[in-house]
């Protein structure tokens, strides 16, 4: 074995043995505490109640509109043609569930604008009604 090649083997060695130690330092599972600053409702963030979300502002979401779902199986989803009629979850009348990202923001019935569908909003889900359901 050359020199160059035991120095290599001694270097990889090293850094093995790093690793395990660092692992050690972890518990044991390749995983890192995790440490968080604790939130005060009336701390406002950082700045002291001075939120800014201009960093955030120019983000896309997806919004949509929906009215109504079903569950068909493929048979069935693989005879529809022009002209099939798919029976909604909801009945007529009830009000549409806006979405954005899939979470449920509000909701509102259709209405139409210069030839246009739009819908006006008639509910908004509170952000504290939103986390609820997040941990149902």
């Amino acid at each position: 074995m050359t020199d160059n090649q035991k120095s290599a083997d001694e270097a990889l060695a090293d850094e093995w043995a790093a690793a395990l130690e660092e692992q050690d330092a972890d518990g044991g599972d390749g995983t890192a505490a995790a440490h968080f600053e604790e939130l005060h409702p009336d701390s406002g963030g950082r700045n002291g109640g001075d939120v800014k979300i201009d960093a955030i502002l120019d983000v896309p979401v997806t919004i949509a509109m929906e009215i109504g779902r079903t569950r068909i199986n493929i048979r069935n989803l693989l005879q529809l043609n022009q002209g099939s009629v798919v029976e909604l979850d909801r009945l007529a009348g009830e009000p549409m569930d806006v979405l954005v990202n899939g979470t449920l923001i509000a909701q509102g019935e259709v209405v139409v604008v210069n030839e246009k569908f739009g819908i006006r909003l008639t509910d908004i889900v509170s952000p504290s009604d939103r986390v609820k359901k997040l941990g149902a």
